[in-house]
């Protein structure tokens, strides 16, 4: 997700100035009928970061990572300060890592990434020595690196406003940047030492054919390409799906607004999210508008091949006004240990004055069946403990899912939260791929009684590092599949299939 929605929220903030904060406690919020347990872990306020608009990330240490768009009492940036970077701990101890001033960036819009030297890494959408951006390293105690300032050749050909990154299987880092390059964005490669290479430079045909403004984040498939989408641009421009090679090969999967029906995309429109690949190898996302109901957006599936089926049309149960089901999904889907997807929408839910304002939790299955699980509450509203506003979800090894509001909470400013969804503990790597012999990073819980791991049913040498964190090797023979911790309680398995390079 990137900035474009968080200028679009900005507005908002000035409403909750207006309004009298009042002081309320981390607490369990109930919402629909047998609805998961739903807890604010923390409630932000504008001195020790607020506004955040992105995710969480989780570390090897088992505690969770990210950014705010907001924090400290400068104004230098904006009138709610420059950001921040923040720890927090899964019963809600809260600590500030690192205050942005300006001259390191500002505008957080992107989750932070752990990479597989154990160090964070993201982007400033703004500020840095040209101010139109940066990429930076910072470590779990807070000391930061700025690895890159955007801008930084002649008419901005390596791109300006940087989105989030990803590390890629050779261990360089892939991104996007919303605008320069020929004027639409590009996609970039940066080494850990801060070396940019720009791979892609959208806009590049006759009438931006092939996308622009690609604002969500980059996946790499398991064949080893790079999905993404673009806001805008495209055939039809309503955005586009894309796969691009590590050498920077691009190739448009789709343009979005293919089908139109009384002048509204009904297959979607302006995906403002990236991509998640389904264990069928089709990849699964969301557009923030568009859609057969109301303009309010859609979930979709894509085959590699390039042939998409909505699978769900936003605010397709209106009642009293209110779209009940959600819409305008502007943050990617989660994959989680049960096959489903989870994700959020900004606006609507049950509540009242949510055509705006609110947003929802939602489950989709690989087939389309959709439930809604969570409803956030009107920011216009004191108290709106639950938050308002939600952005994207990570599901942590514990099993439960975690996120953050952009707006609502106990001071106006946002909130941290969890969601118990029923789900079990499993193991995630770092990374998600890897050749013969490469080191592997096993996130999990409670991890210390380590008996055995196995790679597909190969064993492999490994050692317990802490209650959080095993490393081991990929072992001779070992095939793409399943990755299982076994432990004096049971097995942990991986949340997705670990795949071996050859």
């Amino acid at each position: 997700m990137g900035k474009l929605n968080v200028v679009a929220k900005s507005s908002a903030v000035f409403l909750l100035w207006a309004a009298a904060a009042v002081a309320l406690p981390a607490q369990t919020v109930p919402v629909r009928p047998s609805a998961p347990v739903f807890t604010t872990l923390h409630n932000f306020d504008d001195t020790h970061g607020g506004l955040p608009s992105a995710g969480l990330v989780e570390g090897i240490d088992g505690n969770l990572y990210g950014t705010s768009a907001g924090g400290s009492s400068l104004s230098l940036c904006n009138p709610f300060g420059c950001g921040t970077v923040f720890k927090i701990t899964q019963d809600g101890t809260f600590v500030v890592l690192h205050y942005f001033d300006g001259t390191d960036g500002y505008g957080l819009d992107a989750s932070l990434i752990q990479a597989t030297d154990g160090n964070f890494y993201g982007t400033t959408a703004q500020g840095g020595a040209n101010n139109q951006g940066t990429a930076f390293e910072i470590t779990a105690s807070g000391v930061l690196t700025t690895l890159y300032n955007f801008c930084n050749l002649p008419d901005c050909s390596d791109g300006a406003g940087p989105e989030a990154i990803v590390q890629g299987s050779d261990g360089d880092f892939y991104g996007t940047t919303e605008g320069a390059g020929f004027t639409g964005g590009t996609v970039f490669k940066l080494t850990p030492n801060g070396v940019l290479t720009t791979l892609y430079s959208f806009c590049s045909e006759s009438n931006c054919t092939d996308g622009l403004e690609p604002v969500g984040e980059l996946i790499q498939g398991s064949d080893g390409n790079f999905y993404g989408t673009t806001y805008i641009g495209g055939a039809d421009n309503g955005g586009t799906a894309f796969r691009l090679t590590p050498s920077g090969t691009l190739t448009i999967l789709y343009s979005f607004c293919q089908q139109v029906k009384n002048q509204i995309c009904t297959d979607g429109f302006g995906p403002l999210a990236g991509l998640v690949e389904g264990v069928n190898g089709s990849f699964y996302g969301t557009t923030s508008a568009g859609g057969a109901n109301s303009n309010s957006g859609t979930v979709f599936k894509i085959t590699p091949s390039g042939s998409l089926t909505t699978l769900h049309t936003f605010c397709s149960r209106f009642i009293h006004g209110r779209c009940v089901d959600g819409s305008d999904p502007a943050y990617s889907l989660i994959l989680v240990t049960d096959g489903n997807f989870y994700g959020t929408t900004q606006k609507g839910g049950i509540h009242d004055r949510c055509d705006y304002e609110c947003g929802t939790v939602f489950k989709i299955t690989p087939g389309g069946a959709f439930t809604p699980v969570h409803d956030f509450c009107s920011y216009t509203y004191f108290p709106c403990p639950s938050g308002s506003n939600p952005n994207g979800l990570v599901q942590d090894t514990s099993g439960n899912l975690y996120g953050t509001t952009y707006l609502g909470g106990a001071n106006g400013d946002g909130t941290i939260f969890s969601l118990s969804v029923g789900l079990g503990p499993f193991v995630e790597t770092n990374p998600a791929a890897g050749k013969v012999g490469a080191n592997v990073g096993i996130l999990g819980t409670d991890l210390t009684g380590a008996t055995d791991v196995t790679f597909n049913g190969t064993a492999t040498a490994f050692r317990v590092v802490s209650s959080t964190f095993i490393e081991a090797k990929v072992p001779s023979g070992a095939t793409t599949g399943t990755i299982q911790v076994q432990l004096p309680s049971g097995t942990l398995s991986s949340n997705v299939p670990f795949i071996v390079l050859r």
